[in-house]
């Protein structure tokens, strides 16, 4: 039985999870076009991730609910203080006291109170990013009856995911916005783009793989259904429709000539994720000897942003997005998903 089946979708058309720039809403709207909406939970309280399971629930639709498996990295005093020194000129300009600087929203780890959640509301589908959550952990996820999907940027991760758990596995290509989801090597020369990464995963493994990364219209769904992929993943085409939160200076960068310049940089929060090039990127990056180890580098980072979008700028302000963003249209996210999938009728 595929992933598909298994779930009763009517289009292999899954709308990655997207931490800062949607919620329930957006994931609702993909599940009722027959695809499956994800939603994002590592940057949620407890609390607000019950009210969004609440929601989804409620539509009486397949989902998913999305996680991190990163391990926290210690407290390092030295780093950040370095880091901040680095910054310092960008303080002066937007006036910002670095005493004052709270510390970011915390980018969670699947946890104890995260598997509480989730045997209350059952999801049909739970994904993690960076790896896969402790064995007992996951045993639990599974007793909650939850499809586990989980993200490969190398044939070696994904081999990693089939043998500790995973029911299917997300090939994530370079090309893709956002973080990366590497968890077994930091370094990118051993990642590759989506359609070579592709059928080398589909070689290696008895799990479906679902492709993506760069994906973003219907011809590009088609080539990766051909290929073998059980469905396929996008992310930046959906940032433009109406039920995402992307905010209008990440919106005015994603229809800008800027947005066709992407890079992978650890300038935002300490760890490789891509998004359209923009000052920090540029003076700061995009690969920085100073920044504190994920996710701590968001903390000083986050107080510029918040003082630059002030001035209505998005100097500082991470503009995630995909090296492809020619899929990307405000127009509804069911009609989007229901375009993406045109092509495979033919």
């Amino acid at each position: 039985m595929t992933l598909i089946t298994a779930l009763k979708l009517e289009l292999p058309i899954i709308q990655a999870p997207m931490a800062g720039v949607q919620n329930s809403a957006l994931a609702a709207a993909v599940s009722a076009a027959g695809g499956l909406g994800s939603l994002p939970g590592a940057m949620l309280t407890p609390e607000a991730l019950a009210a969004e399971l609440g929601l989804l629930n409620a539509t009486g639709k397949p989902y998913n609910v999305n996680f991190f498996c990163h391990r926290t990295a210690a407290p390092d005093l030295q780093r950040e203080q370095r880091w901040r020194k680095q910054l310092a000129p960008y303080f002066a300009e937007l006036d910002i006291d670095p005493q004052t600087i709270a510390p970011a929203p915390a980018r969670k780890a699947f946890d104890e109170h995260s598997a509480q959640l989730l045997a209350k509301f059952r999801p049909p589908v739970v994904s993690f990013h960076f790896g896969l959550p402790q064995p007992a952990l996951l045993r639990r996820v599974k007793a909650c009856g939850a499809q586990v999907l989980a993200s490969a940027t190398t044939v070696e991760e994904a081999l990693w995911l089939q043998q500790h758990g995973a029911d299917a596995v997300i090939a994530q290509g370079l090309e893709a916005g956002g973080h990366r989801g590497n968890f077994l090597s930091n370094q990118l020369s051993r990642q590759s783009g989506t359609f070579a990464l592709l059928p080398q995963v589909l070689a290696a493994l008895d799990i479906p793989v679902i492709a993506a990364g760069g994906i973003a219209d219907a011809n590009g769904v088609k080539a990766a259904i051909d290929l073998g992929a059980t469905a396929v993943q996008l992310g930046t085409s959906y940032l433009l429709c109406p039920e995402a939160t992307t905010s209008p200076l990440h919106r005015a960068a994603l229809v800008s000539p800027d947005a066709a310049h992407t890079a992978l940089t650890n300038v935002f929060s300490g760890r490789y994720a891509r998004g359209i090039v923009n000052r920090a990127i540029r003076e700061q990056g995009p690969d920085s000897p100073y920044a504190p180890a994920f996710p701590t580098a968001a903390t000083a980072m986050g107080a510029l942003r918040a003082a630059a979008e002030a001035r209505d700028s998005s100097d500082f302000t991470p503009l995630w997005c995909g090296q492809n963003v020619s899929g990307a249209a405000p127009i509804a996210a069911g009609a989007l998903t229901r375009q993406l999938a045109s092509a495979l009728s033919r």
